[in-house]
């Protein structure tokens, strides 16, 4: 059991890093075209220099779940990409867009579930017993 945890955790921990590396990017370069890209965030009534600001925290959070240790910074990356995964699947729906538009936001929002659900016992927060 332990090993198909640790298959799951890596897979969907790689294309959730792979997701937020390569919308981050396009973010920051402020593309036109594309998910993520200028011309969507204009449509969903955001200021383009959200795209900066998006970009540049998708690739410091994908820093920190593949880094080691600092189980403290990973749960603040895996919030971060909850809440703006979120954010970005009720601004779809909520200006209008098909349901088409969804399936990004929301394929990135299972993979930080299932990353954050399947991580190791070393990646996780440790508390301890009172």
């Amino acid at each position: 059991m332990a090993k198909r945890n640790k298959i799951i955790y890596w897979v969907a921990t790689i294309w959730l890093a792979l997701g937020m590396i390569s919308t981050g990017i396009v973010q920051i370069l402020k593309a036109r075209e594309g998910q993520g890209g200028a011309d969507m965030i204009i449509h969903l009534g955001y200021p383009v220099y959200f795209l900066t600001i998006i970009g540049i925290w998708k690739i410091l959070g994908v820093i920190a779940l593949l880094i080691p240790k600092n189980s403290l910074l990973k749960e603040w990356a895996y919030a971060g990409f909850f809440f703006l995964m979120t954010g970005a699947l009720f601004s779809h729906m909520l200006s209008g867009d098909p349901v088409t538009e969804w399936p990004p936001s929301v394929l990135l929002l299972l993979l930080t579930i299932m990353s954050w659900h399947f991580r190791p016992l070393n990646r996780k927060m440790v508390v301890a017993p009172k």
